[in-house]
This record gives structure tokens, C-alpha cells and sequence, in this order.
């Protein structure tokens, strides 16, 4: 299975240039090819230990949930099917629903810290970091936290200055030395350029399982 990682900070277009690589593949790929978010891995609730001034901080390593991830890409890796959690952020927390992903011969997984940890690093094929200029990314979230999280402005504007700002410089941005190709805002070329290569691997794969 061809796994490709695809990291930035938030609101740097992450998902959006996923989506951009599935819609370039021939529609007779569609089934062989899945999205994966790390955000679905987000701990059960915030740990008490990482709040800032009582609020939760979704911008630290440690507020996802690695061993359940380690444990569904590895199992992906393998060819299996895993049941991936469904997070809500209006709630800040997992809802009892869960999404199958897999078997399939390519998975795009997106996130924050997808680059940041060593062992889920060297299971990527083709490890991408979208590099987007900070004011850029701050106006992104800030409309997708009011339209789709039902957040104030004011608490988007503290969040970003407590938690987002400082996270991304101590965490993020660091993990985009260990990118093999690092995309800026204009993601057209790049997307042809990864959905190729996701296309070509994926009809080898499938003719070597026809043969066997």
C-alpha cells in the first residue's frame, strides 16, 4: 500500500489539496485510493495537562492519539480495513461513529503533525508539507471555525495567539525539513504531480495481484 503524508499548519490548505490529488485520479481509481485525517485521531477529550488558561490546546503533539494511529496505519500497511474515529469539534470530542478505510492500494493522510513523529515518518512513501504564509492560514481558519465549528471570533483570536502561533513555531514548522517535497500556495501542479505518481502505483500494484 502507497502511503502519502500530507503535513502543514493549520489552515494551510491541507485537506483541500488532498481532495484536489483524488479528483485529478481516473474515476476507475476512486476505490483504490482513500483520505485518512489525522484530526480524527484526537484524543478522546483534551488532557488536563496541556490547557491553556482552562482551554484546550489541539495545536500540541501530544493532544492526538498516536497509538491508535500507529496501530491503523500499520494495519492499513498490511492491506487490512480499520475503523477510523469520527471527531467533533463543536463538542471537542469523539462521537460513538466511526469511518471503515481500507483495503486499498494508496492512502492520502492529512494533518497537522503528520511529518512529526519518527515511526508514523518512515511509513510514508511521499511525505508533503504545504508551506503557507501565516497570515494566509490565520484568515482560513478564522472562516472555517465560525462557518463550520461554531466558533466566536474572539475565541478563534485567543486560540490562535495562545496555542496555534506558538505550536506551529515549537512543533510544526521543524517538521518540514523532513518533507521529500514541500508545496507553496499555488497547489494545482503539485496535486498532477502527486496524482500521477499515486495513479502509476496503484495500476502496478493492481496488475501484479491480477497476475498472482
Amino acid at each position: 500500500m502507497f502511503l502519502v503524508g500530507i503535513a502543514g499548519g493549520s489552515g494551510s490548505g491541507k485537506t483541500t489539496f488532498a481532495k484536489k490529488i483524488l479528483q485529478k485520479l481516473d474515476p476507475s481509481l476512486s476505490s483504490s485510493v482513500a483520505l485518512l485525517h489525522q484530526d480524527s485521531y484526537y484524543l478522546p477529550s483534551p488532557p488536563n495537562h496541556l490547557k491553556v488558561h482552562g482551554e484546550g490546546n489541539f495545536d500540541h503533539p501530544m493532544a492526538f492519539d498516536w497509538a491508535l494511529l500507529k496501530e491503523h496505519l500499520a494495519a492499513l500497511k498490511r492491506g487490512e480495513r480499520v475503523d477510523s474515529p469520527i471527531y467533533d469539534f463543536r463538542e471537542n470530542g469523539r462521537t460513538a461513529e466511526v469511518e471503515s478505510v481500507g483495503p486499498c492500494g494508496a492512502i492520502l493522510m492529512e494533518g497537522i503533525f503528520t511529518l512529526w513523529d519518527a515511526e508514523i515518518r518512515n511509513l510514508f512513501d511521499l511525505k508533503i508539507y504545504l508551506n503557507v504564509e501565516a497570515d494566509i492560514r490565520f484568515i482560513r481558519r478564522l472562516h472555517r471555525d465560525v462557518r463550520e465549528r461554531g466558533r466566536s471570533l474572539d475565541n478563534i483570536i485567543r486560540q490562535y495567539y495562545d496555542t496555534v502561533r506558538p505550536m506551529h513555531r515549537e512543533f510544526l514548522e521543524p517538521t518540514r525539513q523532513y518533507a521529500d517535497i514541500v508545496v507553496g500556495e499555488e497547489t494545482d501542479v503539485a496535486a498532477d504531480v502527486v496524482a500521477a505518481r499515486v495513479a502509476e502505483i496503484t495500476i502496478a500494484r493492481k496488475v501484479e495481484e491480477s497476475i498472482r
